[in-house]
């Protein structure tokens, strides 16, 4: 070894200890704001969505490389998630079981320090939350590819839980198996639409595999996990979970296929400075009656960044429509354009505001 080399890793030796002295201390800090807090309210939840955004975004313009921003978001995620779990174990709910994408969004989002608590459907994570079972729930609201989750449009309805988050990930399939080689596989477990996602690759490098439906990509792992000669198409969450080899990464078909997870949560967000906004309205059936419930959006020069629509469950032809905003319910023009809105529609219900996606 060279003198040059020794020299290199003495430095990074020393460095790392002074990480090490920083990250207890800053672990020290965490546990005296929670002590703080508690001496004014005694409370279970010490998670501060707006302040942890701002902390990341802070963390990346002051970023000068050579790590990426993405690499920042990642390693400060765990960071804060660990200092979190000394304050007090999050429990954190999401759409199961264990190895869904879900799960994976969840981890992004909270790191891997808080209690990850598997449900089996989108209304047993919002049932888990509002009885307190949770502190915050994950749910699939969006696929670039194949659109809207209905149910957990529908869920807001009946619920009055609010948005405190929102994910985006890109969705990777991968091949998993026991076996070591792709030629050795008979059948593949996955998803329909993990099948439908990675039709081109799947016909060009395993045309001659037995393709078998599961309910989850996270179930098709687990059945691969326990029979020979088999695979499933699933995250490498679920790799890790089930014991499986990895053959081959990033199989899907379209390379820019997200999804879009939203966190719920029983609390109000505060401003952090790159919000959104969403809201429920409805109207009567008539004529320009959608044009009169959005005008104030462009009159008060506020942008919305989606529109959907689902069939109102009380009157035939009738529609509630759900609005995604940008900026937060407390920015003033967004706080005047809501106001006209509550007045115009037959129907309304705030969702929450929340910290934009982190960009990765």
């Amino acid at each position: 070894m060279s003198e040059d080399i020794k020299k290199i890793r003495n430095k990074i030796d020393s460095l790392d200890k002074e990480i090490l002295n920083l990250l207890n201390k800053r672990a020290q800090e965490a546990v005296n704001i929670s002590k703080e807090k508690q001496k004014s309210e005694p409370i279970d939840n010490f998670y501060n969505p707006e302040r942890e955004a701002k902390v990341i975004r802070q963390l990346q313009e002051l970023n000068d490389g050579p790590l990426t921003d993405e690499n920042i978001l990642r390693l400060y995620r765990e960071i804060m998630s660990v200092c979190l779990s000394l304050e007090e174990p999050l429990r954190v709910s999401y759409l199961g079981p264990q190895g869904t994408y879900t799960q994976s969004a969840a981890q992004n989002h909270f790191g891997k320090s808080v209690l990850s608590i598997p449900e089996v459907s989108v209304e047993e994570v919002f049932a888990s939350v509002e009885k307190r079972d949770s502190h915050y729930g994950v749910v699939p609201v969006e696929n670039s590819s194949q659109g809207i989750v209905s149910s957990t449009l529908d869920m807001f309805m009946k619920s009055s839980l609010r948005i405190s988050g929102e994910i985006e990930i890109l969705i990777n399939h991968n091949i998993l198996s026991q076996s070591e080689k792709l030629s050795d596989i008979e059948k593949i477990y996955a998803h329909p639409q993990s099948f439908a996602q990675c039709k081109d690759w799947l016909e060009k490098n395993m045309p001659n595999s037995k393709r078998i439906s599961s309910v989850s990509n996270a179930e098709a792992a687990l059945i691969a996990s326990n029979e020979n000669r088999s695979a499933a198409i699933a995250s490498e969450v679920a790799a890790e979970i089930y014991k499986l080899k990895v053959l081959n990464k990033n199989i899907e078909d379209n390379h820019n296929n997200s999804t879009r997870f939203l966190v719920i949560g029983d609390r109000d967000t505060e401003p952090s400075g790159n919000d959104k906004t969403s809201i429920i309205v409805s109207t009567k059936n008539n004529s320009g009656a959608l044009y009169g419930l959005l005008e104030p959006l462009s009159k008060y020069n506020v942008s919305m960044t989606r529109i959907e629509s689902r069939p109102s469950k009380h009157n035939n032809w009738e529609y509630i429509f759900y609005l995604d905003l940008d900026g937060h319910i407390k920015d003033k023009s967004l706080e005047k354009a809501n106001e006209v809105i509550k007045k115009e529609a037959s129907l309304y219900r705030f969702l929450g505001s929340y910290p934009a996606a982190s960009k990765k």
